[in-house]
């Protein structure tokens, strides 16, 4: 009889100790631990430009919506090229630059004077290049995806550049039509699966100042600059913001080459206020 109340007794404990640990307050904190770790994963996508990856913990996150802004001369569409062209050449991942404002046979031209060769990387599967109208842009948005959907079904696309999203952005006049129109493209992008590169003008009067269209929206903003110090022009970038990431806060001197862009690490620019 003794054993037996023993035995009921041990069930009784390991029942307790069953239901605590299967607690809501027990369970909620195990999914906050799984959330946090999603948060700092090491799921990135590198961009393989020389000096930057590290400054944001190895590259975007995947299937993020990342904003290049700058003036004119800052080297948005290098940027935004290298990344895809990275992609393609090291990681065999598929990439699609959409533009309104460049001609193909120009931007392959300057691409090949960077020593890269697109019509390759075209033949090959890895790169599109269409040359898109504003308004062709807002049909995909309306079609759900439309020719773009095909297109990254056919080669599995895993990159995507937008060059630029100023234009797209004067289709809507009222703020809150932008504001739609950008959400419901980012619902795209996601559902396509992409990491997405959209490049953008600097509004703002002063260099130090940023005045971009969608900055609250997308995951990621980074600026670049041209300006002028001592009668000499010079590039840098900064990280604005990047959601989820322990990213520098420093702003880089940059160079563009014959290579392409890189990020000179070891050269801190002091912007002036």
């Amino acid at each position: 009889m003794a054993k037996k109340t023993t035995a009921k007794k041990k069930t009784k404990k390991a029942d307790k100790k069953k239901n605590i640990k299967s607690s809501p307050k027990k369970q909620a904190k195990a999914d906050l631990k799984k959330l946090r770790a999603m948060c700092y994963s090491d799921d990135k996508v590198a961009t393989y430009i020389p000096g930057f990856d590290e400054l944001i913990q190895g590259g975007f996150k995947r299937n993020s919506v990342n904003l290049i802004a700058g003036n004119a001369g800052t080297g948005k569409t290098i940027f935004a090229a290298q990344f895809l062209i990275n992609g393609a050449i090291k990681k065999k991942e598929p990439g699609i630059y959409i533009t309104f404002e460049e001609k193909k046979d120009k931007f392959y031209l300057d691409m090949a004077c960077l020593g890269y060769d697109l019509q390759k990387l075209e033949d090959e599967g890895l790169f599109v290049y269409l040359e898109y109208t504003p308004e062709q842009v807002r049909n995909v948005l309306i079609e759900g995806g439309g020719v773009i959907d095909s297109i990254i079904e056919k080669i599995k696309a895993k990159r995507l550049v937008i060059d630029s999203i100023t234009s797209f952005s004067l289709l809507y006049e009222e703020e809150l039509s932008k504001k739609e129109a950008a959400l419901s493209l980012f619902e795209l992008i996601n559902k396509w699966g992409c990491t997405a590169l959209l490049t953008s003008q600097n509004e703002a009067e002063r260099e130090d100042q940023v005045k971009v269209s969608l900055e609250f929206e997308v995951d990621s903003v980074i600026l670049l600059y041209h300006m002028k110090a001592k009668g000499e022009r010079l590039r840098a970038l900064e990280i604005l913001k990047m959601r989820r990431t322990q990213h520098s806060q420093k702003t880089y001197e940059i160079t563009i080459n014959a290579n392409g862009i890189k990020i000179n690490k070891n050269k801190i620019i002091k912007m002036s206020l």
